[in-house]
């Protein structure tokens, strides 16, 4: 029988009880015991254990038992603790318990902090938990960057950004940079810029200094649509404290995008008076009279300053323009469809049918519809408030089912259907003259073939010649050599695929192969020069439009399952998956989608 100990010295084991139990019969039978067993070692661990042992702490601290730490605030209010707990806690505290002449001290005075929020520090370092308010916030965010309690840094930080609105942005900003508080600068940086029509609706922006509103207006991501809001809050700004500020004027004026505003807006600018009476700020507006005198006679004009080039403000600044086709409507007709809102709205019509076309665009706001029933051209430029399809110089051959590509800005118009007879052939529109030139012929007659960019060169992938044999090989063309040449083939043939380039790579996405409708899709590496299988998409796609935005892409429509139409389906090549989505109006939609910028009257 084991023997049983009894609690002596108030409940104070003695080292001959100690001896007994490490020595016990029992001990040694048990050990035996479980040896026999082959009892394997268990690792036990107690997650109450540091929550019980800092509130046994505060309880201490509260009763003020074994308290070494005295601390005399402004107001003369003492605060005490247990040094060895706050220095754990506060390299601040570790370090002025490191000095002896602190640490030998009775009372340490802080005159830094007053009581309230000390103690509320001190609370914080006993329980892990800090209460926050609009009250106290800004004198404990400056209170935890003295201390060091990085936790409740972040508790101020993330609190503010909660609170962030237009009435009180600029002001957190200006304190965030005050007390160089990064990560609350850049999120109220952020908040202005995104909601910068309203923030200047108020006079809180009135306040900043000349370098922090061109620095703000500078941005190429100010959420601002129309480039007058800028100028307007410019103007405002100086007339606010004009004696001070009118010389400032031309620093300020060097960010706002003048060429960039509407003929009829910018008529009223150079009526000014600020604007006359600074020789600098009449060169801005020359600039911009010149641009536009120069867009009027020739339309691609391209921008070659930041002056020019629109701001791209957003989560998403790109639209796709699908080309769309129904039973119910004898001609064609467009959409915009933001992917991101889900946001679709009608886009500028066009006279005669598109849907054999090939699609292209030129940065980002020109696009082309090249084709689909004779040589003609139309072109859009998205970037007007009101745009509307032109007529462009016709191609030098007439191309129905031809494959588009664009590099620079450059379109190809690349094989296709002359009649009966198929095309080799290749032609290109160079803006800059506005004409279309022959260039190398491919190695072998394509029509409805695929088309992709990469790498600056341009993909002619699958199709069918015109013997009606399905193709599986593609080649690829150099502009600096004016030659094709040929790569590994894919893995089936496909005629009508959709050719889509995301982050280095090209998909060849459904098709035909000449028994079958195909929902399978590959991917070629131009670094090893190989072509891989990767998911199918959930149905089989015949002429599909393809187009790459925000790490994805988006597969739209079809001519082979009618009853799924009108949907999209979207590849994620990080997980390898494809999701399907409904563009819910009943329409056929072939060969439609590029991606361009937002249009200015696209809802934002």
């Amino acid at each position: 029988m084991c023997p049983v100990l009894s609690a002596k010295n108030h409940g104070v084991m003695s080292v001959t009880e100690m001896d007994i139990i490490q020595t016990s019969s029992c001990e040694n039978n048990l050990k035996e015991v479980l040896k026999s067993n082959e009892c394997e070692p268990a690792h036990f661990k107690n997650n109450s254990h540091s929550v019980r042992i800092l509130e046994d702490l505060q309880s201490l601290r509260k009763n003020e038992v074994l308290c070494d730490a005295r601390f005399e605030a402004d107001d003369g209010k003492i605060v005490i603790g247990h040094k060895n707990v706050l220095i754990a806690a506060s390299p601040y505290f570790r370090a002025m318990f490191s000095s002896f002449d602190e640490s030998n001290k009775d009372i340490i005075h802080i005159r830094e902090l007053d009581s309230t929020i000390l103690q509320l520090l001190v609370d914080y370092i006993y329980t892990g938990e800090i209460m926050v308010t609009k009250e106290n916030v800004q004198v404990l965010l400056l209170a935890s960057n003295v201390l060091q309690l990085d936790f409740v840094n972040r508790a101020c930080v993330e609190f503010l950004q909660k609170q962030l609105d237009v009435s009180n942005c600029i002001y957190i900003k200006k304190f965030a940079d005050l007390h160089n508080c990064t990560e609350l600068m850049s999120s109220s940086e952020a908040y202005i810029k995104q909601n910068f029509l309203e923030v200047i609706k108020g006079d809180e922006y009135l306040s900043l200094s000349c370098e922090d509103l061109g620095k703000l207006i500078s941005c190429n991501d100010l959420a601002v649509p129309f480039e007058e809001k800028v100028f307007d809050c410019v103007i405002k700004w100086v007339r606010h404290d004009l004696d001070q500020r009118k010389n400032v004027l031309p620093q300020l004026m060097e960010h706002v995008r003048l060429p960039l505003l509407r003929p009829d807006i910018l008529d009223n600018v150079v009526e000014e008076p600020l604007l006359n009476n600074c020789s600098k700020c009449r060169d801005y507006v020359f600039e911009a009279m010149r641009f536009h005198l120069k867009k009027s006679v020739q339309q691609f004009i391209m921008p070659k300053t930041i002056s020019c080039t629109p701001r791209q403000f957003g989560g998403s600044q790109k639209v796709i323009l699908m080309f769309n086709e129904s039973d119910t409507f004898p001609k064609c007709y467009t959409e915009w469809y933001d992917p991101v809102t889900n946001i679709r709205e009608n886009a500028p019509g066009i006279n005669d049918c598109r849907r054999l076309a090939g699609l292209g665009v030129i940065r980002d706001k020109f696009v082309f519809a090249v084709s689909g029933i004779s040589k003609s051209v139309f072109m859009l430029d998205v970037s007007l408030k009101s745009p509307s399809w032109v007529p462009m110089a016709n191609m030098l051959v007439n191309r129905n089912r031809l494959g588009v590509g664009v590099l620079g800005d450059s379109i190809y118009a690349v094989g296709g259907l002359d009649d009966n007879s198929g095309l080799d052939s290749v032609e290109v529109f160079d803006v800059s003259i506005q004409k279309w030139q022959m260039v190398s012929s491919m190695s072998i007659k394509r029509i409805t073939v695929g088309v992709g960019v990469l790498n600056n060169h341009l993909y002619a992938v699958g199709g069918y010649n015109s013997s009606e044999k399905n193709l599986k090989s593609v080649e690829y063309y150099d502009p600096t050599l004016d030659a094709w040449t040929a790569v590994t083939d894919m893995f089936v043939c496909r005629q009508g695929a959709g050719v889509g380039v995301l982050d280095g790579l090209m998909y060849a996405i459904g098709g035909y192969n000449g028994h079958e409708w195909l929902k399978s899709v590959e991917v070629y590496r131009p670094s090893d020069g190989v072509w891989t299988a990767v998911a199918d998409m959930e149905i089989c796609r015949f002429r599909p439009g393809v187009v790459a935005l925000n790490g994805l892409l988006y597969v739209i429509g079809g001519e082979y399952d009618k009853s799924m139409k009108d949907t999209v389906e979207i590849y994620n090549p990080n997980s390898n998956t494809w999701t399907m989505e409904r563009l819910s109006r009943n329409v056929g939609r072939i060969y439609s989608g590029v991606v361009v910028d937002r249009p200015p009257n696209f809802i934002n």
